[in-house]
């Protein structure tokens, strides 16, 4: 009887251990009652390219987002916290320092920062009506419309304003007549961070390109936060030229009138002076240094995120970035932006 007992006690121990071990995974985590790994939080940062109060209330439903596409990817995720850098250098040290997990950061930031991040995505955008190498060709008083056909890359624009700077500067360029380094020399920029692909790095080239000369070399450049703070200095005559996206005038149109107080719209009253070579399409880079980045982890997050950009409600979130969709992407995509970087860094020495 008591050997019974004691084989009857052997077995229940071994099926509760066995039942307790179907609970551990590999890594030392824990699965819940789903089988799925449970991870507490999950830090998502975003570039400030626009108004950061703007996309934190955009990218609100990204949340829940996130975590209902990583549930069927086998995780559940406690809490996403999403974060807009102070800069897009910021956005670039958080991912090295693995105080970020996810950054949606352009490829000039990624370069910049490829020692400590991983590009797992590039976006897509709406192609536009309108992509042309020739600045008088988008001069024509109307709008910029989205074309139907996806683009994995984009322009960078120089858009004079309403000054009379401005003006006299498109006057030239709409005759036909070519700009002179005097002429941009003598008017007042607004340029982003230095890493800011549109706003930075590819009018650099532009101009290294036709006058031998860059950004550092304007006697009259001042760095703006965000693209929405430098279009209302444009609109109010503070600057006489922008650097900004293609064709960010889209995003502003509204505001150019509500907001800003012009009497035309943004189409009459600005003007591009300068186009420059296309630029691959922003990037959602996770961090080398974050201990919940294995090779499982980053596969779920790029199906995550491509899934997200394959429905309407994830099109209106990401749409934020002027967003489409998303497609899996490598390292050496952003090879022409590693050369374009090199330069930027030799003009600036």
């Amino acid at each position: 009887m008591r050997k019974k007992i004691m084989s009857s006690l052997l077995a229940l121990t071994m099926v509760a251990t066995l039942f307790t071990g179907c609970g551990a995974k590999k890594d030392g985590g824990s699965a819940n009652e789903s089988g799925n790994k449970n991870i507490d939080k999950l830090s998502v940062y975003f570039v400030p390219s626009r108004e950061p109060a703007e996309i934190v209330t955009a990218t609100e439903p990204l949340k829940e987002m996130l975590k209902t596409e990583l549930a069927k990817e086998g995780y559940d995720i406690a809490d996403v916290d999403i974060t807009v850098g102070t800069s897009y250098e910021a956005v670039g040290e958080a991912l090295s320092a693995g105080t970020a997990d996810i950054g949606l950061i352009p490829g000039g930031t990624y370069v910049l920062y490829d020692d400590g991040a991983e590009v797992l995505l590039t976006a897509t955008r709406d192609g536009l009506n309108k992509d042309f190498d020739n600045a008088k060709d988008w001069n024509d008083g109307k709008a910029t419309e989205a074309s139907t056909n996806q683009a994995v890359s984009y322009r960078a624009l120089m858009i004079a304003g309403p000054s009379e700077k401005g003006q006299a500067l498109a006057a030239k360029v709409n005759a036909g007549e070519e700009l002179t380094w005097e002429d941009l020399d003598a008017v007042n920029w607004s340029v982003m961070s230095s890493s800011s692909p549109a706003g930075y790095i590819y009018p650099s080239l532009w101009l290294q390109d036709k006058y031998g000369k860059g950004i550092t070399d304007l006697s009259h450049a001042v760095q703006s936060d965000s693209y929405g703070s430098a279009m209302a200095r444009l609109a109010a005559g503070q600057v006489d030229v922008l650097l900004t996206y293609a064709d960010a005038r889209r995003d502003y149109a509204e505001k150019w009138s509500s907001e800003y107080n012009r009497a035309a719209s943004i189409w009459e009253e600005t003007n591009v002076i300068g186009v420059t070579a296309p630029i691959f399409n922003d990037t959602v880079s996770v961090s080398k240094n974050s201990a919940k980045m294995d090779d499982a982890f980053k596969k779920a997050i790029q199906n995550a995120f491509i899934n997200i950009g394959n429905t309407e409600e994830g099109k209106k979130v990401i749409a934020i970035y002027s967003h489409m969709g998303y497609q899996p992407a490598k390292d050496s995509d952003y090879d022409n932006e590693r050369a374009a970087q090199k330069l930027i860094q030799e003009l600036n020495q």
